[in-house]
């Protein structure tokens, strides 16, 4: 029987046509579950088969269509086959010969081939997209028909096909989400200083600025040893010169200029021609657009100022550089110097740390609310100056205040206690 041309032919046709159902089940798959990001980068390297994957996926809609209509034209055809070849040889035994075929395409054009393009799907619509776009030529009357029809139906749920390839695009908190995700394909180093760059946005100048209470600066009505002393054993290149108070300041003096300046000062004679012009920024600023300031007026040092104008701390060029690569130095030595943590999980600190340092040391969730410190936070809580030996809880954190010198905490030790059944 088997030599019976005919039911060969029949054969080769029908095995040609599981084979094709199966190109346009794993091709479905596929185009749609490629990453487009690899293929514009691969599109970039003069790959032509990304190039037509990406021109196809411009119109999902009739990528879809073709792959539908070729996918059914297959399965179709090759249920009238094997209907003839049960009617013609097998007794006419059909409803087997449904069932062998359902069995067939689930493995062979379904199951398998939907399994290999999820595995591989940039790989599988670069070697599918020149026969994809053959059969889009073929199929066009078909497609064009069949599309009409589905576009007046999106039409009226108020769905927009063109507007398709906007999904694509992603936000900032997506990319953070895409970048954690990335697993080790990109480096821990890089993809933290990435995460910072992309965190930038939600942070504003008075979140990474030097309070005024921290800011070293030269007063020059303080006395001229005391002036040589910082400049002598200052560690940056540019430094604050006020009278009195910070509030009072007269410009900015850059160190290679200091042998000037102590000579003037020393003489009691005028020195503003020396001084740089002091540059005011905004404590409400995002960092990210302050970083852009910086960089158009030339300035590496700007002094904070609040809605009212008085100065409420110092921002530099190193202070934003450190939220994006870290701080400069071994950050964790740094941060066992400010906070110290005891075997009980609690952790001692002074006063004026960081809310948001103390979180990311500590992994912990405190709430910053209009504060950025734990003297703030605490003031703001109590409404009214703190007392030595007070203990508050705010949001599951247990604050025990330990010292305070002129009316700032200087000492408080902070605990959050584990939750029943933890």
């Amino acid at each position: 029987m088997l030599e019976d041309p005919s039911l060969l032919f029949l054969i080769i046709i029908l095995i040609f046509l599981l084979i094709l159902s199966g190109f346009f089940s794993g091709s479905e798959t596929g185009m749609m579950a490629s990453n487009k990001v690899k293929l514009k980068n691969l599109s970039k390297k003069k790959n032509k088969g990304a190039k037509r994957a990406l021109k196809l996926l411009t119109r999902p809609d009739k990528l879809l269509s073709a792959i539908l209509v070729g996918n059914n034209f297959a399965n179709i055809l090759a249920s009238a086959i094997v209907t003839i070849l049960m009617l013609d040889f097998f007794n006419g035994s059909v409803l087997l010969g449904s069932i062998l075929l359902t069995i067939f395409v689930l493995i062979f054009s379904e199951i398998t081939p939907k399994t290999i393009a999820a595995i591989k799907p940039e790989e599988f619509a670069i070697k599918s997209s020149g026969l994809l776009k053959v059969f889009s030529l073929i199929f066009s009357p078909i497609i064009l028909a069949v599309n009409a029809v589905s576009s007046r139906i999106l039409r009226l749920i108020k769905l927009d096909i063109k507007k398709s390839h906007t999904n694509d695009n992603l936000n900032t908190q997506e990319l953070r989400t895409l970048l954690e995700e990335s697993g080790d394909l990109i480096p821990f180093q890089f993809k933290e200083m990435l995460s910072s760059i992309l965190g930038m946005e939600e942070l504003v100048v008075e979140d990474v600025m030097v309070p005024t209470s921290e800011v070293i600066g030269i007063n020059v009505n303080d006395s001229f040893k005391n002036a040589k002393h910082i400049i002598e054993s200052s560690s940056y290149s540019l430094l604050p010169v006020y009278e009195d108070s910070i509030d009072g300041i007269l410009g900015v003096l850059h160190l290679k200029d200091s042998h000037s300046f102590l000579n003037l000062l020393k003489e009691n004679i005028d020195f503003n021609d020396i001084l740089m012009d002091t540059y005011f920024v905004s404590q409400s600023t995002t960092l990210i657009k302050q970083l852009s300031e910086f960089q158009k007026h030339d300035r590496n040092i700007g002094m904070v100022v609040d809605e009212y104008g008085e100065i409420e701390g110092l921002l530099s060029l190193e202070d934003i550089f450190a939220e994006i690569v870290g701080r400069f130095g071994n950050e964790k030595i740094e941060f066992e110097k400010e906070f110290i943590k005891r075997k009980d999980g609690s952790i001692v600190t002074d006063g004026n740390c960081r809310i948001r340092e103390l979180n990311k040391y500590s992994n912990w969730l405190i709430p910053e609310f209009n504060s950025k410190t734990i003297n703030g936070l605490l003031t703001e809580y109590l409404d009214q100056i703190p007392q030595a030996n007070l203990c508050v809880e705010i949001q599951g954190y247990r604050f025990e205040i330990m010292q305070i010198e002129d009316n700032s905490i200087t000492q408080v030790k902070i605990f959050k206690p584990k939750k029943n059944g933890a």
